[in-house]
């Protein structure tokens, strides 16, 4: 849709995403009413920030008689499918859609869309730096023009999953203009429009609490390849077989990216004797050296390859994209480190909500590890985490409602090196603990394994506080 006055929509969820969205199909004419399941009272933050927008507020549950007046019901990412009126509104034919699928109906520039079981925000992010870059660049060569009167119009835009949503920017954007996004499952799934570049850095197993099957998952990151043209390009992760699958779903041009030397016929960047490269036909191209890469471990150089495939794709100069590379540190809750503190370093990889990433947080480090693992599961295994604890961690601090199943399944391996296992009820309880347990020369890792939402809004607002408790001990 393009034209919504007069169009009755429903938003679930009084968020981030559907705040923008309210804010943004008000003022295109629709008649918005933001549903939300807390209370009034709660919402009081929520009211004032669209306290200058024409909408009705429905607050303390999702009462089906919404859908009377509904043309269009639009999810929040964080709103189940389950919820009985979105099961409602699909019984009545009611169309679905969400705050990303809006804004790709009407972004009149080329945009990049990046998804993943992991590393998307890291990927995403460097994009971003390697797109501003660029626009900056332009933008200062047509400053030192003679002509002051020719200004450019090249911007660049980030967000999506992460930051602010992009429906908050679509009017002021031009044609010449480029739109990088992260885009979650959760998002791909109301989707009907792909990105022009579209990237699925890996698939493995998350938020099967919401998708069921790994089946049901893979669909979903696979929209975001099945609705793009002949003109366009997508990125497939090679090292992942999740990804790598979807290789048919192509309808026009592929790159890769690998750690490892590309089979001969692909295109796309990877690692070989320290040296990231990137191969197009029969051309090479040398791009910089590992030890260049500010982020540890090997996840994060396939992030970087990633970025620079996605970017080659974009084509962003190769200056702009190295430089963004080698001035590029990580993003907030990645593998951040907070401080040392008597020789213990604390990092914060509160962004890692599934086992297979709180493994590769491990992965990155070759110093004794005091791990903390807890939050609230995603009906995920664990068993491989438990494994690499037994191999590389000397203690696990747990916190959090999966505490106990996770002791479980570390207590269950029958073999490997004896681990220390502790358990705390909170994160402030668990940074309590960690900092009894470790020694100097140690680092202790927050990685979590599990969502935030049993003690915190968000993965955000968990890592803040693990950041705040840290400082303070003394």
């Amino acid at each position: 849709m393009t034209n919504w006055t007069n169009t009755r929509v429903l938003i679930l969820g009084a968020a981030r995403q559907g705040l923008a969205l309210a804010r943004w199909l008000s003022l295109h004419g629709a008649n918005v009413t933001l549903n939300d399941s807390r209370r009034d009272e709660d919402l009081a933050s929520a009211k004032k920030s669209l306290s200058d927008v024409n909408l009705t507020w429905a607050a303390g549950g999702h009462p089906l008689e919404l859908l009377d007046t509904t043309d269009v019901l639009c999810i929040s990412g964080g709103v189940p499918l389950t919820l009985p009126i979105v099961e409602e509104a699909v019984k009545r034919g009611i169309p679905l859609s969400n705050d990303s699928q809006v804004f790709m109906e009407v972004v009149p520039c080329k945009t990049i869309g990046i998804t993943g079981s992991a590393g998307k925000t890291t990927t995403t992010t460097l994009v971003g730096q390697m797109a501003k870059k660029e626009a900056n660049r332009a933008e200062n060569g047509m400053k030192n023009k003679k002509d002051s009167s020719f200004i450019p119009s090249r911007s660049a835009f980030v967000g999506g999953n992460i930051g602010d949503p992009l429906i908050n920017y679509v009017d002021d954007m031009t044609a010449d203009d480029i739109a990088v996004l992260e885009l979650s499952s959760f998002q791909l799934e109301q989707m009907t429009i792909s990105p022009n570049i579209a990237a699925i850095l890996n698939i493995t197993p998350n938020h099967l609490d919401r998708h069921g099957t790994m089946e049901a998952y893979t669909r979903a990151k696979a929209r975001i390849l099945d609705f793009q043209s002949d003109k366009d390009t997508a990125i497939l992760g090679r090292d992942d077989s999740g990804a790598w699958s979807l290789k048919n779903h192509v309808k026009g041009g592929l790159l890769t990216f690998s750690l490892h030397d590309l089979e001969e016929g692909l295109n796309g960047t990877y690692l070989h004797d320290e040296l990231l490269s990137l191969r197009e036909g029969f051309a090479y191209v040398p791009l910089l050296m590992r030890e260049k890469v500010q982020l540890r471990g090997d996840h994060n150089v396939a992030n970087v390859l990633a970025a620079f495939a996605i970017g080659h794709a974009a084509g962003f100069k190769l200056d702009d994209m190295l430089e963004a590379v080698e001035e590029f540190r990580g993003v907030p809750h990645r593998l951040e480190l907070v401080r040392e503190l008597r020789g213990v370093r604390w990092y914060n990889d509160s962004i890692a909500t599934a086992p297979e990433r709180a493994a590769a947080g491990v992965h990155a480090f070759s110093e004794p590890i005091v791990l903390m693992l807890g939050g609230r599961d995603k009906n995920l295994p664990w068993n491989d985490l438990a494994k690499l604890i037994h191999e590389r961690v000397d203690h696990v601090v747990l916190f959090g409602e999966a505490g106990e199943m996770i002791e479980k399944a570390v207590k269950g391996i029958g073999t490997g090196r004896s681990v220390d296992v502790r358990r705390a009820q909170t994160l402030k309880e668990a940074v309590t603990l960690a900092a009894e347990v470790a020694s100097a020369g140690d680092v202790v890792l927050l990685s979590p394994g599990g969502t935030s939402y049993d003690e915190f809004k968000d993965f955000v607002e968990r890592g803040e506080a693990f950041r705040k408790w840290v400082l303070e001990l003394s």
